[in-house]
């Protein structure tokens, strides 16, 4: 098996134990809506339940459309990642380091869609408790640090594309 895919493993697979064993955590020792304050007037860990998508999206439409949607999406996003890491250079360690968090994120996810309908969510930063960042996981951050290093590859891609035809015209 090729190096890139037994990163992936690594990579994903460290993500939805992490996020899994938090997450069973909070299940079996908070109460819904029981909140833990870890920073005063900052951060607490508080059990949410979140039936849509990032910051709730979707939250609100019809059970059925949500489930379909929501029990359909990860294993086609898994489907990209795998199709896209194809294309990937075995030695670009950068970008099969963000498809795996990605494809970690969405299946620690998908495994709360799965086994409760809804996902986890319990990372809840606020200001003095009047300015709230909505509840996310474990999975949600691997998620959105995998996309950011994704952007991030591509804007320095383009940045060295752009200097390389700037030589090139120069000449």
């Amino acid at each position: 098996m090729k190096k890139k895919y037994i990163l992936l493993l690594i990579i994903a697979g460290i993500v939805i134990a992490l996020d899994q064993l938090t997450k069973i955590y909070i299940h079996t020792k908070f109460q819904l809506g029981e909140s833990y304050t870890v920073i005063e007037n900052l951060f607490n860990f508080t059990y949410v339940r979140n039936y849509g998508a990032a910051f709730g999206f979707l939250a609100e439409s019809h059970p059925t459309f949500r489930e379909i949607f929501f029990l359909s999406m990860p294993p086609i996003a898994v489907i990209i990642i795998f199709t896209i890491l194809r294309t990937v250079k075995d030695d670009d360690n950068l970008q099969i380091s963000a498809l795996s968090l990605i494809c970690g994120g969405a299946l620690g996810n998908y495994i709360d869609r799965l086994n409760y309908r809804y996902v986890i969510d319990f990372l809840d930063f606020h200001l003095y408790n009047k300015y709230s960042y909505p509840a996310f996981n474990i999975a949600d951050s691997a998620i959105v640090c995998g996309v950011g290093i994704l952007i991030l590859v591509m804007l320095l891609e383009k940045k060295r594309e752009n200097a390389l035809a700037n030589s090139t015209t120069t000449q």
